[in-house]
């Protein structure tokens, strides 16, 4: 049995991959925003088997908050094995570009808050000499596209910080890793036009679970968004920029 903590824990990739888990009979404390969602969410994974969950109220963006949250969360399972960060927004591209303080919100969410609750739970993590971190970060993060650059900046923010985590934190038996999706059909993404590339949120969360248990350190999932983004980074600037991506 395996203690873990979910942050973002409504999400639509964080719940299939808590109902994976529960059916594994596992414990879990879990993190969000919505509490009627959560009580929802924790009644269903009770049903599915869980071994035992406790659940707490946060928002994100509350930076203030994030050391007592996480200590009590550390407290109550004691020890943890593993850590899933799963929370985010995928903001409008245009508000952003024409007031920048939509753009520091979109960001302060999808970036800042995430390294807060890192260094919190990375030092809890290094003194426990053992587990594992999980972060949601994304392919978008990869390269800077004019479609979404400021979500992509935000999640290339993330994704660098847990390069550096993960170096850390090796020393101290800690595991990182950073998970990159590329397209899911979520609520997230309801309004966007789906096709054969579209993943659904049960297939993340069997990666996230077999990344987990084999210690990888950067997963795209599905594992097509390798080769999709390794092909797109490999594009010169001087085509890029004249192209529509």
């Amino acid at each position: 049995m395996m203690k873990i903590l979910i942050i973002g824990a409504t999400s639509a990739i964080a719940e299939a991959t808590a109902r994976l888990w529960a059916e594994a009979g596992h414990q879990m404390y879990l993190i969000a925003r919505d509490e009627t969602r959560l009580e929802t969410i924790s009644s269903d994974l009770k049903i599915r088997g869980v071994c035992q969950i406790d659940s707490q109220q946060m928002d994100v963006n509350e930076l203030s908050q994030h050391k007592l949250i996480i200590d009590k969360a550390f407290d109550a399972l004691k020890f943890i094995d593993v850590v899933l960060i799963a929370h985010g927004t995928l903001g409008n591209q245009e508000a952003c570009e024409q007031d920048f303080e939509v753009a520091l919100q979109e960001f302060h969410t999808n970036a800042i808050s995430t390294l807060s609750l890192l260094t919190h739970i990375a030092n809890r993590m290094e003194s426990q000499k053992q587990g594992t971190i999980a972060v949601i970060s994304s392919v978008a993060g990869d390269r800077g596209r004019q479609s979404n650059y400021l979500y992509g900046t935000a999640k290339g923010t993330v994704s660098i910080f847990l390069q550096g985590l993960r170096q850390r934190l090796y020393k101290s038996g800690v595991h990182v890793m950073t998970v990159k999706p590329g397209f899911v059909d979520t609520p997230m993404t309801a309004a966007f036009k789906k096709g054969p590339l579209w993943a659904k949120p049960d297939v993340i969360a069997q990666c996230i679970d077999n990344g987990i248990r084999r210690k990888r350190n950067v997963i795209y999932t599905p594992w097509y968004w390798w080769i999709i983004m390794a092909v797109i980074k490999m594009i010169p600037e001087t085509i890029m920029k004249k192209i529509v991506l």
